[in-house]
């Protein structure tokens, strides 16, 4: 994995003397910039107070996003509580937390990508996190057959996206972000379905969870749909704006 840096020191300055005017290499950088996320040629991305490693194959994180270790933080026992991050990416919700997190707290971050797991890792590793966070590779509740019924809480940044917008979205995020990270499927909340049923037996009696979604309209049909179909299990169940008011997450307890 390149340290974070390393492609934009390759980009201005090579493997050694280069015979191009001086222009180039600043012409190079920029069009390459125009092609990709300026995240994966720099190697990192600032999020919270922290430095995130990122690279091709791992979703970049975003702004918003932040905003879930906030509402994890306001739970009551947070610090000594066994967390779950699932889908991590780079490793950034679970970094967010486990700096938090008191001298009995603990994560554990879980990812399907192999890219994501390793990327995830350097992150822990950066910020010394290693008795804090535990990575584990697959796909949603399958690492987390161990902890079940234990979790106090359950945070994810799902793939939320619906699959016949991707090819919509921005160049930049469609064509070199991973669709793996971005495809929630046809209506965008398959994921979102799954994590909402599988919380019922991941979550301890009074266990927290809180999702990221697409906003408005996705919040109000997870909502509606936990409190219908699984009323016996969730109370508590909001709806929170990110910075833009835009209702972005949905957040409650298990009974």
């Amino acid at each position: 994995m390149a340290p974070p840096g390393y492609h934009l020191h390759l980009l201005r300055h090579g493997h050694g003397p280069s015979p191009c005017p001086p222009r180039r290499p600043l012409l190079a950088v920029a069009a390459a910039g125009r092609e990709r996320p300026f995240q994966y040629l720099v190697g990192n991305e600032h999020w919270r107070d922290l430095v995130l490693v990122v690279r091709e194959g791992v979703l970049i994180p975003r702004p918003e996003t932040e905003l879930l270790v906030d509402l994890a933080s306001e739970v009551d026992g947070f610090r000594e509580g066994l967390w779950a991050d699932m889908g991590t990416g780079t490793g950034a919700i679970a970094v967010g937390i486990g700096r938090e997190l008191g001298t009995g707290g603990s994560v554990i971050a879980t990812d399907v990508s192999e890219t994501a797991v390793e990327v995830a890792r350097f992150n822990v590793e950066r910020y010394g996190l290693e008795d804090k966070v535990e990575i584990r590779r697959g796909s949603w509740f399958d690492p987390l057959q161990d902890v079940k019924g234990r979790l106090t809480g359950l945070i994810s940044n799902p793939p939320y996206i619906p699959s016949s917008h991707i090819s919509g979205l921005q160049a930049e995020v469609g064509r070199h972000e991973p669709r793996l990270a971005l495809d929630g499927g046809e209506n965008g909340m398959e994921h979102l379905v799954h994590l909402c049923e599988g919380s019922a037996s991941a979550l301890k009696a009074g266990g927290f969870f809180a999702f990221e979604t697409n906003g408005d309209e996705q919040t109000e049909f997870i909502a509606d749909l936990m409190k219908t179909k699984w009323g016996d299990f969730f109370c508590d169940i909001k709806r929170v704006p990110d910075f833009a008011g835009i209702k972005r997450f949905l957040t409650g307890y298990r009974r």
